[in-house]
């Protein structure tokens, strides 16, 4: 089955409802919503609506990186390439809280591309997730220079789905495939009919892919690529 939606809750949440059937949370990344937020989405929600989501910034994301700015968020030195900590250990408590809330069934841990690779970084990585209950399917989006067989390596061991672009990257491990397209040329970006059905044959060759569009057409693209894997 391939499943379909935004990186968001694109066109606004009672019209996204009634047109996709799985959308990935961005909220999460920048700041928690409260818990009771979380269960008004999962309340109003179809019964069979499927959540996904990108987990809290302070797990993955340096002191350095903007995106605490745009959050509204102090950050500490503390924060980010998933050192184990006080800090980063209660941002993934809260942040399960909320993916339980919502009856998540994916949860996402995007990298900055400053999270490269390197000896500390796997180490952390691995402290991390053995760290953990593995109450959900995790996706990892590495964006640094990380060679294959390091990804591949760590994916395996520590039970991760390796999250993609797929026109970009081609996904090294893990089922089912997760897709989170970009945008070509950048987040301002509108898929043509042949790249959507270039996309359409990639997601073909697994039983099980979810295509998230994360781009300022999202909306549109995501309707148009429904439409087309509804052609023969």
């Amino acid at each position: 089955m391939i499943k379909v939606g935004c990186c968001g809750f694109a066109g606004g949440m009672a019209k996204y409802f009634k047109i996709f059937k799985v959308v990935e949370v961005q909220q999460t990344f920048y700041k928690l919503p409260r818990i009771e937020t979380a269960k008004k989405w999962r309340s109003i929600a179809p019964s069979d609506f499927e959540f996904t989501l990108k987990t809290w910034q302070i797990i993955t994301h340096p002191a350095s990186s903007p995106t605490y700015r745009k959050a509204g968020i102090e950050a500490k030195r503390s924060y980010g390439f998933f050192r184990v900590n006080d800090d980063t250990m209660r941002a993934w408590e809260e942040t399960r809280k909320i993916a339980k809330e919502l009856r998540a069934s994916i949860v996402i841990f995007q990298c900055p591309a400053s999270f490269k690779e390197n000896d500390e970084n796997i180490k952390n990585m691995k402290e991390f997730f053995w760290s953990i209950s593995h109450d959900f399917i995790f996706g990892w989006e590495p964006r640094g220079n990380w060679k294959e067989e390091t990804i591949r390596e760590i994916c395996e061991e520590l039970d991760l789905i390796h999250v993609v672009d797929p026109f970009k990257n081609e996904s090294l491990y893990g089922m089912p495939k997760y897709y989170r397209l970009h945008g070509m040329k950048g987040y301002n970006y509108d898929y043509s009919m042949d790249e959507l059905k270039r996309l359409k044959e990639i997601c073909l060759k697994h039983d099980n892919a979810y295509c998230m569009f994360n781009n300022t057409k999202m909306m549109k693209n995501a309707m148009e690529f429904m439409e087309l894997l509804k052609k023969e």
